[in-house]
């Protein structure tokens, strides 16, 4: 997606922000603002089922695969980075994380022999199993590599986890949960702050429950 005509094209909030604001630090305030009210009208309790998701992959000793292009790639190393690191600072089971985005030599071999929308699927065929938890991130919900990943996911009876923008995209209508932050299309800096937020509040989140059945705290 051209992320520069997306932004053209739909009256862009932050474009309204930024003329309304005289100085940097205003746009900031009214930039944090706008953030916040995004926050409150997510679906909270999909987020918690997110977390529990997690919890029961680790129980069950599944996989948690992670995927996204762009800022999304970047946001998946990172929520798969911080979920594996909740084992190792609680000292307990750890969660297996993987993040599909990261493998250079998969993701161009995949793509030149068989095309790009195959780069995520490609990976997921010789990993996934049932059960495993696939977390599919994409602001438009609509990139044709991450639709094809949730579909053979769900073929191969995984759960499936959708962190989405803008009008939720395809993708809205193929997870079995969805975590949607709602912004006019082409507002991609705002969905991917709040993406990220919400991998600090799970990992945090798990790591301090972890603690508290263990006594620690």
């Amino acid at each position: 997606m051209n992320k520069k005509m997306n932004n053209k094209s739909c009256g862009n909030r932050l474009t309204a922000l930024y003329k309304k604001s005289s100085s940097c630090e205003a746009y900031l305030r009214e930039y944090l603002k706008y953030v916040n009210q995004l926050f409150y009208k997510i679906d909270h309790q999909a987020i918690a089922e997110a977390a529990e998701c997690f919890l029961r992959a680790r129980d069950n000793d599944s996989t948690i695969f992670f995927i996204g292009n762009g800022g999304s790639a970047a946001t998946a190393s990172h929520f798969a980075q911080d979920l594996g690191e909740v084992g190792r600072k609680t000292g307990t089971i750890a969660f297996r994380t993987l993040s599909l985005s990261d493998s250079v030599p998969s993701i161009t071999a995949l793509g030149n022999d068989y095309g790009y929308q195959r780069i995520f699927s490609g990976q997921l065929s010789n990993l996934f199993k049932k059960g495993d938890v696939l977390v599919a991130i994409s602001a438009s919900g609509n990139s044709p590599n991450i639709i094809e990943a949730v579909r053979l996911a769900d073929k191969l009876q995984g759960v499936t986890i959708g962190l989405v923008g803008f009008d939720g995209g395809r993708l809205a209508g193929l997870c079995g949960h969805l975590i949607w932050i709602r912004t006019r299309k082409g507002e991609y800096g705002p969905v991917e702050d709040i993406h990220l937020i919400i991998d600090h509040m799970i990992t945090s989140y798990l790591t301090n429950k972890i603690n508290q059945v263990d006594g620690i705290i």
